[in-house]
């Protein structure tokens, strides 16, 4: 049984799958984090900075509600922490399952289809390469 698992979402129903995982794998008085990452568009010649701006803040309200659509799986008998943060997906669920002494990561062997996974089809491989915690990697 894990104390404290990380449970990273994109919203996809892939990563809704994480949650039956948790629920089974937590120990009594553990905590559940739920992390959304909202990936930071840099300005370019290409773009104006209120579009980028506009963009940014589109990115960290989606991800708002992917935590929270995920944080309502839960029922109230669980402890359930959510966060957003914005960056590199990999690099952000690394952080916090560091910064938060996570001692499990349940993720999703894929997430979003079309040009988010092509951009992303990455994030599950670092975590796996990089992470130095438990990884349970559900797959789809």
């Amino acid at each position: 049984m894990y104390k404290r698992i990380l449970l990273p979402t994109d919203g996809s129903e892939y990563s809704l799958r994480e949650v039956a995982r948790a629920e089974h794998l937590l120990a009594d008085g553990g905590e559940i984090i739920i992390l959304g990452v909202a990936i930071k568009i840099r300005k370019t010649a290409f773009h104006r900075t209120k579009d980028v701006r506009k963009l940014n803040k589109e990115a960290v309200k989606e991800a708002e509600d992917n935590v929270k659509a995920m944080a309502e799986c839960f029922d109230d008998s669980f402890n359930v922490r959510t966060m957003v943060k914005t960056g590199f997906p990999s690099d952000q669920i690394n952080k916090v399952a560091e910064d938060e002494d996570c001692d499990l990561i349940i993720i999703a062997s894929s997430g979003r289809s079309g040009f988010h996974k092509f951009v992303l089809g990455s994030v599950v491989e670092n975590v796996l390469k990089e992470c130095e915690k438990d990884v349970l990697l559900i797959h789809n």
